[in-house]
């Protein structure tokens, strides 16, 4: 399940992911919010939280995700990756130089730090 976050600026696309990401959780919350936040940004801002109790990801959601990151790759400016689960945070240290914005993953017990950061000037 992927839900938006309240509290974050228009350029900001904020959501928390937990127990079952499917691509109807993409086509539905999320795609849309990024779309919105294109329409009123030339570049935009991820604050992506994944919580403990996340138990896995359908295909076709990984693949929504590597749509819509590489459709809209030269309007990230910011992304921020919140997770003590360790492959996840591997994964992104290990291929977040493939965006052209900034990346970084921080641990849930800095779940402050990375909401200053996303939304820093």
């Amino acid at each position: 399940m992927i839900e938006l976050l309240p509290g974050f600026p228009d350029a900001v696309v904020a959501a928390a992911c937990r127990g079952h990401v499917t691509r109807e959780d993409y086509d539905s919350v999320l795609i849309p919010r990024v779309a919105e936040a294109l329409k009123k940004h030339d570049a935009v801002r991820v604050y992506y939280q994944i919580g403990d109790d996340f138990n896995g990801i359908d295909p076709g959601a990984v693949w929504e995700d590597i749509v819509v990151g590489v459709s809209h790759l030269p309007h990230w400016d910011r992304i921020a990756v919140v997770t003590d689960i360790g492959w996840i945070r591997t994964t992104m240290n290990m291929f977040g130089f493939l965006v052209p914005g900034k990346v970084r993953v921080f641990p849930a017990s800095e779940v402050d730090a990375a909401r200053k950061w996303i939304v820093s000037v």
